[in-house]
C-alpha cells in the first residue's frame, strides 16, 4: 500500500501500545540506578520503579529523533512527581525502539500510591524533530531515500513557547493505574512505567503532497500516538542495548557500574556518544555466565563474575551492554563488549534489515543515517534471539554451529530488528554476532486452525516473501507461557491476539484460535481490479525454539492492523444510529463504493483527524466526535458528499470499513 498523504508504518508493533509503541510506541524503560524524584520523601522506604520507551518499526524512516526535556508521573490525587532525566536531553531514536525498552530513567515512588498518568514535555523549536528516511522505504512515499528531511519543512503540532524555547506537552492517561507495592512485594515482581510512541500511526507524522509544484509539510503531530502500555512482567522486556563508560567494578566482583552515554541524534561519524548523570549498575549472570567481548583484542570468554575481567574491563573504557531484568528489578548483564572508545563499541550495526542476500551469503541493515550496510555471513556467524524470561536461552546461539546454515534456511527476513558485531577489518565487513532483537512477520494474513502465512510486498521485490521458509507459521504451544492479560493480570498460554486499536482487550485461550480466524476473514473491494481489494493484515513477534516447532520460528501473538486506504471522496455522513454512522468511500481508479462505520460511541470512538493546509502550513487538529458538537462538525465537513478523506481500517467479514482512525483534509487539497 502507499503511503502519499499519511505516512504509513509498515512494521507493527508487537505488544501494542496500542500498538503502538513508544508505539510512538515510547517506551522508555530503566534499570539499577538512575535519579529519583524530589517529591518523594522516606528513600528508605521507597520502591525504584524503571521507567521505560519504545516504539514499533518502519519501513519508511531510519531516524525519528526527538528530544525528551522532563517527565512527570501524577498521582491520584493529581500531585506529580519528576522524573529525573539527564542535564543534557535525552535525545532518543524512536525508529530504533522496535518493540524495545530504552532505558531513561527510574524513579523512587512510595508503597501504596497509586499512579494514573503521566506528561511528556518534548523539545519542539526547528531542527528538534529528526526525520532521516530509509534507503529503501515502501513504494509511493513521497521522499528521497537516505535524506534527512529539512528543519524547514517539519512542522511540530501543539508547540507552544517563545522562539528557541518551544516545548510540546503530551499527556499520557495510564490504561491501568500503577500501584506501588511494598518493597517486600516489589521483590517479588517490579512494576515499569511504560510509554510508547506509536510510529503506526496515521496521525503521527503525515505528509501533506500539495498538487503542482509545491512544497511537502511533514506534520508531527504527538497527540493521540503516545500511549501507555501496562508493563506485565518485567522480565519479558526486551531492551536496547545500553552504551556506557566503566565506572567501577563492585568490591565482590558481582557488578560493574558505567555512566549510560547516549548516541548523537543524528548520528555523528565518528560517533563520539553523548554522556548523561544517569548510573546504571548490572550484575553478572553467575549461572549461565556473561560473555565478555574484548573489541581490541578480538577476543571472547564467559565469566561468570568480574574477577577474571579486570584486565579488560577498566574505569574509563567504554561498554555496549545486551541486559535483562530479573523479576526484582535488578539488571543482569547477558553479553558485554568492551573497547578503548565508544565509537569502537558503536561501530557494530542496528538496525532493521533491509535486505537478507542468501545468494551473496549477506545481510543489509539500515543505519541511522538512512544509509544501507552490508555485512558478510559466515558459518563462523552466530545469531541470537532476545529471549530475557529465559536466562540460558538468552545466552545460547540459535544457529547451532553453523551460521551459514541457519541464514541459507530462509530464517531472517527484512523488516527484523537487529544489533550486530563485526570484524571491519574485513570489507565488507563480516558479521561475528546478530542479536535479533524482534522478528517481525507482517502483512496480508492468511490464517487458519493450524497456522498463519503472511504475504508481504516491498519496493525491493527480492525482499518480498510468504511468511517464513515453511510458507506457514505454526502456533505457539497451547501450553507455552505467554504473558498475562493487561486488564485481570491472570497469567496466558498459548496464542492470543488483539485488534490493533484496542490492545488491552486481548483474546486468549482454547477459543483464540479460532476467534482470530473468524475476526480475520474480511476484506472490502472497490472494484476494477485485485489492486483495489483490501484484506485483513496484522503482524507478529514470532518466537524461536517453541515446542510447537523447536527448530523454526511461531506465532506466539497476532496484532491485527488497520489497512490504510488511498485518499478517496466521501459522501455525506448519516445521522448516528446506537451511536454508529455510515458514510460510503470511492477511490480513483476504484469502480464502487465501500461502506464505512464510524464509531461515537464513548470509550471506542473511531479517532477523527482535520488536516487542514493554507499555504505552506499545516494543521493537524484531533476531533473529538464522542463530544455532539464535534460530531457536528465531522458532520458538516461531509456534508457535501465531495470532501476528501483517508481511512484506517479492519475489513469486515460483510466488506465494510470500521475505521479506527478516519483523516478529512480541508483547505489546498494533497494529490493521490
Amino acid at each position: 500500500m502507499k503511503i502519499q498523504d499519511l505516512k504509513r508504518n509498515l512494521a507493527v508493533a508487537v505488544e501494542t501500545l496500542v500498538a503502538i509503541i513508544v508505539t510512538v510506541v515510547l517506551v522508555a524503560a530503566c534499570g539499577g540506578g538512575g535519579g529519583g524524584s524530589s517529591s518523594v520523601s522516606s528513600a528508605s522506604q521507597s520502591v525504584s520503579i524503571p521507567v521505560l520507551v519504545s516504539d514499533a518499526a518502519s519501513e519508511d524512516w531510519s531516524t525519528i529523533g526527538v528530544k525528551l526535556l522532563s517527565l512527570t508521573l501524577t498521582k491520584s490525587d493529581n500531585t506529580t512527581v519528576a522524573v529525573t532525566l539527564s542535564a543534557t536531553p535525552t535525545a532518543l531514536n524512536l525508529a530504533q525502539l522496535d518493540n524495545l525498552g530504552e532505558i531513561i530513567s527510574s524513579v523512587a515512588l512510595n508503597p501504596g500510591d497509586t499512579y494514573t498518568g503521566a506528561t511528556l514535555t518534548l523539545s519542539a523549536n526547528p531542527g528538534d524533530v529528526t526525520l532521516i528516511t530509509s534507503p529503501d522505504p515502501e513504494a509511493g512515499f513521497p521522499a528521497v531515500p537516505g535524506v534527512q528531511i529539512s528543519s524547514a519543512v517539519i512542522q511540530i503540532q501543539g508547540a507552544t513557547g517563545a522562539t528557541g524555547n518551544k516545548v510540546v506537552t503530551v499527556p499520557v492517561t495510564f490504561a491501568e493505574p500503577l500501584v506501588v507495592p511494598t518493597a517486600a512485594a516489589a521483590a517479588n515482581g517490579t512494576p515499569a512505567v511504560n510509554l510508547e510512541v506509536d510510529l503506526n500511526h496515521p496521525a503521527f507524522i503525515v505528509a501533506h503532497v500539495p498538487p503542482s509544484s509545491g512544497t511537502t509539510i511533514w506534520s508531527v503531530n504527538f497527540n493521540g500516538p503516545v500511549k501507555h502500555k501496562p508493563s506485565g512482567d518485567i522480565r519479558r522486556l526486551v531492551l536496547r542495548h545500553m552504551y556506557g563508560t566503566v565506572a567501577s567494578v563492585s568490591s565482590d566482583n558481582t557488578s560493574l557500574t558505567f555512566t549510560k552515554d547516549m548516541p548523537h541524534v543524528p548520528i555523528v561519524v565518528p560517533e563520539s556518544g553523548v554522556a548523561t548523570n544517569q548510573s546504571i549498575t548490572v550484575l553478572a549472570d553467575g549461572t549461565n555466565g556473561t560473555l565478555l567481548y574484548d573489541i581490541a583484542a578480538k577476543t571472547k570468554s564467559t565469566i561468570m563474575d568480574f574477577s577474571a575481567a579486570s584486565s579488560v574491563i577498566s574505569t574509563g573504557k567504554f561498554v555496549r551492554v545486551a541486559a535483562r531484568y530479573q523479576q526484582n528489578g535488578s539488571l543482569v548483564a547477558t553479553r558485554i563488549w568492551v573497547g578503548p572508545t565508544f565509537n569502537s563499541v558503536w561501530l557494530s550495526p542496528e538496525g532493521h534489515v533491509l535486505h537478507a542476500n542468501i545468494s551473496g551469503n549477506t545481510i543489509v541493515v539500515s543505519n541511522e543515517l538512512g544509509q544501507p550496510v552490508p555485512m558478510t555471513i559466515n558459518s563462523s556467524t552466530q545469531f541470537f534471539f532476545r529471549q530475557p524470561e529465559n536466562a540460558l536461552a538468552d545466552v545460547t546461539p540459535i544457529s547451532s554451529n553453523d551460521g551459514l546454515a541457519f541464514f541459507h534456511a530462509g530464517n531472517i527476513v527484512r523488516g527484523f530488528k537487529v544489533h550486530a558485531q563485526a570484524d571491519v577489518t574485513t570489507s565488507p565487513m563480516t558479521a561475528t554476532t546478530i542479536d535479533i532483537e524482534t522478528a517481525v512477520y507482517q502483512g496480508k494474513i492468511t490464517s487458519s486452525a493450524s497456522g498463519v502465512g503472511f504475504t508481504k510486498t516491498f519496493n525491493t521485490p527480492t525482499d518480498n516473501y510468504t511468511g517464513p521458509s515453511t510458507g506457514v507459521m505454526s502456533y505457539i504451544s497451547s501450553l507455552s507461557a505467554n504473558g498475562s492479560d493487561p486488564i485481570s493480570g491472570s497469567a496466558i498460554t498459548g496464542f492470543k491476539y488483539w485488534n490493533f486499536a484496542y490492545p488491552t482487550i486481548v483474546d486468549s485461550g482454547s477459543t483464540a484460535i479460532s476467534d482470530f480466524v473468524n475476526a480475520t476473514g474480511g476484506n472490502v473491494s472497490f472494484g476494477s481490479t485485485a489492486a483495489y481489494t483490501f484484506n485483513a493484515h496484522g503482524a507478529t513477534y514470532a518466537r524461536w525454539g517453541d515446542p510447537a516447532d523447536p527448530t523454526g520460528w511461531t506465532v506466539p501473538l497476532m496484532v491485527v492492523e488497520q489497512t490504510n486506504t488511498p485518499k478517496g471522496t466521501a459522501s455525506s455522513l448519516s445521522p448516528p444510529s446506537a451511536g454508529i454512522s455510515t458514510f460510503t468511500m470511492t477511490i480513483p481508479g476504484g469502480s464502487q463504493a465501500v461502506t464505512v462505520d464510524v464509531d461515537s460511541n464513548s470509550g471506542q470512538p473511531s479517532l477523527v483527524y482535520l488536516v487542514s493546509r493554507t499555504g505552506d502550513v499545516v494543521t493537524v487538529t484531533p476531533l473529538d466526535i464522542t463530544v455532539a458538537a464535534n460530531l457536528a462538525t465531522l458532520t458538516g465537513d461531509l456534508a457535501a458528499g465531495t470532501a476528501k478523506v483517508q481511512v484506517s481500517a479492519v475489513p469486515q467479514v460483510d466488506h465494510s470499513l470500521k475505521a479506527y482512525v478516519l483523516t478529512v483534509y480541508t483547505g489546498t487539497l494533497p494529490i493521490n
